[in-house]
């Protein structure tokens, strides 16, 4: 479900458009130390061109080999192949010590599965694609998060979610550093803030200035469980409002600048007079951010950023004791002089 294997079907897409031959491979089985889970995507050109990996390294140069040289050009239905099922060949594909990789490859004809997965991410929907080896059938259906990639043998299903996104509330200087390095990531960065005097100053590629109150702006968005929220304003009539309809949503991340008495004063002001639960408001990272003794703009926005990766990708807390132990270090003692 990583936005690179959309970009990988992006250029799927454009490159059947233009004629090219492509095939698409997929790693389906890992053992040992493979160095790219299942699931992950490689298109090769014809020309040897690709897009995505499957190894990061040597099995793509082999698979470039072998398709410029038109060893695949006669298939006409998927097929299997695996890399690495000794320790010899593991060390002369640069695989870790006994890492082994079986892959589907798939010549690329009719791309009308590839736009339609492209159109209905770009929705926000999950996808899930069943390609039948034996005949190179293709189905989608909508798909949950808690489905899984399956591989049977005969039939593999892969998952396409749409692009993970963030929306910042507040375009001050702390923001155009979280909104910088979240593009580095992948994520589809939206701002939103309504005073002019800092929202003049954001004018970065790639990120998308979003009109209007923050409230309002989250409930347009539809937050999904693809959706991360930070308030950043440090201001609580832009802030609060906005956190109010973010913790009542899908994102799977809401976070808050400030410190952590301001956090308690902020969850006691949300309770009170919005009557947020105590199981909405628990879903607050306040204050945002990991405990790294963050003190710069971008220091604070690497711990936030580091964070955001950290829940979306269900890894534990491992610093939750150093946090308590080391209550107003980093973000906690510099968030209220950043705005």
């Amino acid at each position: 479900m990583e936005s690179l294997d959309l970009r990988v079907l992006g250029d799927v897409l454009a490159w059947r458009q233009a004629g090219r031959r492509v095939t698409l491979v997929t790693v389906v089985e890992t053992w040992g130390s493979a160095p790219r889970p299942p699931g992950a995507l490689l298109a090769v050109r014809d020309d040897g061109v690709v897009s995505g990996s499957v190894s990061g390294g040597c099995v793509e140069d082999d698979l470039i080999a072998r398709i410029k040289a038109g060893e695949y050009d006669h298939l006409s239905h998927p097929s299997m192949v695996a890399y690495g099922v000794s320790k010899e060949e593991a060390a002369r594909f640069g695989l870790p010590c006994g890492g082994t990789l079986r892959l589907v490859q798939e010549p690329v004809g009719d791309v009308t599965w590839v736009q339609e997965v492209l159109n209905r991410t770009a929705s926000h929907q999950l996808v899930a694609r069943t390609l039948t080896l034996a005949t190179g059938a293709v189905s989608l259906r909508e798909a949950a998060r808690s489905d899984a990639m399956h591989f049977d043998g005969s039939t593999l299903t892969t998952l396409f979610g749409p692009r993970w996104r963030l929306l910042l509330i507040g375009a001050g200087q702390l923001s155009q550093a979280v909104a910088y390095m979240a593009q580095l990531l992948d994520f589809e960065v939206l701002v939103c803030d309504p005073r002019e005097e800092y929202a003049a100053t954001l004018g970065m590629q790639g990120v998308t200035r979003v009109q209007g109150m923050p409230d309002d702006v989250v409930q347009q968005l539809a937050p999904d469980a693809h959706t991360a929220i930070v308030a950043l304003t440090h201001d609580p009539k832009l802030d609060d409002m906005a956190l109010l309809e973010a913790l009542n949503s899908d994102a799977f991340y809401v976070g808050a600048l400030g410190s952590k008495r301001n956090q308690q004063v902020r969850k006691q002001r949300l309770k009170e007079h919005f009557e947020l639960s105590d199981q909405a408001l628990d879903r607050l990272h306040g204050p945002v951010g990991l405990a790294i003794g963050a003190k710069t703009p971008a220091e604070i926005a690497v711990s936030i950023v580091a964070q955001i990766v950290q829940v979306k990708n269900s890894v534990p807390d491992q610093g939750e004791a150093a946090k308590t132990a080391m209550p107003s270090v980093g973000i906690r003692a510099s968030s209220c002089a950043l705005t």
